[in-house]
């Protein structure tokens, strides 16, 4: 089963189509090559956190298989008059991710999220830790929920924050409550086996929690928060 598939985006519109859209600055991949991004509500709710490749005849944006109907079905109806065409591949492109950005649990210790039908528009960017990633732009201007993204950077401060876990048993699923004991403070945004990313308040991330029977340990992030 594909665990990514891939949207290819061309045309005379198609970077400044996706500079309306997306949190990170499109036109760096001229020079960057393949850039991390998210595409959110107008809410400022994270759609899905993308990887894009710049290949010869345009973009790839490479996204979780499951939520690939979702996306190119809501691009294209933001498309307009844009000159951008958007195709799904056919193609095996594996070809185009290096094996730490494919494989789930090195994600998870990378501390860089996947958003899929599980998870979608429920974080914010900062909750996910993108301004980290080198995932936002804060200079490019104008995009879809940009207004309360950037809102968020000028208050200095996200009080919840994505952060890595180890349970000290298996059968965590995305979406499951964490509790500090007493009532629910964050929720599950990945997991594979004993490992997971968690949104959870800042002040509680050198703390062990639960999710259901299960403790969790935090683990040291590759970044700083």
């Amino acid at each position: 089963m594909e665990l990514y598939r891939v949207i290819d985006l061309s045309g005379a519109d198609a970077v400044e189509f996706l500079q309306g859209q997306l949190t990170q600055d499109v036109a760096r991949l001229d020079g960057a090559g393949r850039l991390l991004a998210a595409w959110c509500t107008a809410k400022g709710r994270v759609i899905v956190v993308a990887r894009l490749v710049a290949t010869e005849n345009g973009i790839a944006m490479i996204i979780p298989a499951d939520i690939l109907d979702k996306v190119h079905k809501t691009l294209l109806m933001y498309r307009f008059r844009s000159k951008v065409e958007m195709t799904i591949s056919e193609g095996n492109r594996s070809r185009l991710l290096a094996p730490g950005e494919c494989d789930p649990l090195a994600l998870i210790k990378a501390g860089i999220p996947q958003i899929d039908t599980r998870n979608t528009e429920v974080f914010t960017p900062h909750m996910l830790n993108l301004d980290k990633l080198d995932a936002i732009s804060f200079t490019k201007g104008c995009y879809t929920g940009q207004e309360i993204v950037a809102r968020t950077e000028h208050r200095g401060k996200s009080k919840r924050r994505m952060m890595r876990y180890i349970a000290n048993h298996d059968g965590i699923e995305v979406g499951a409550d964490v509790s500090d004991g007493e009532r629910n403070i964050g929720s599950v945004v990945n997991v594979v086996g004993r490992d997971l990313l968690a949104v959870t308040p800042i002040d509680r991330h050198d703390q062990a929690l639960r999710v259901g029977g299960a403790r969790i340990e935090p683990q040291r992030l590759p970044y700083s928060l």
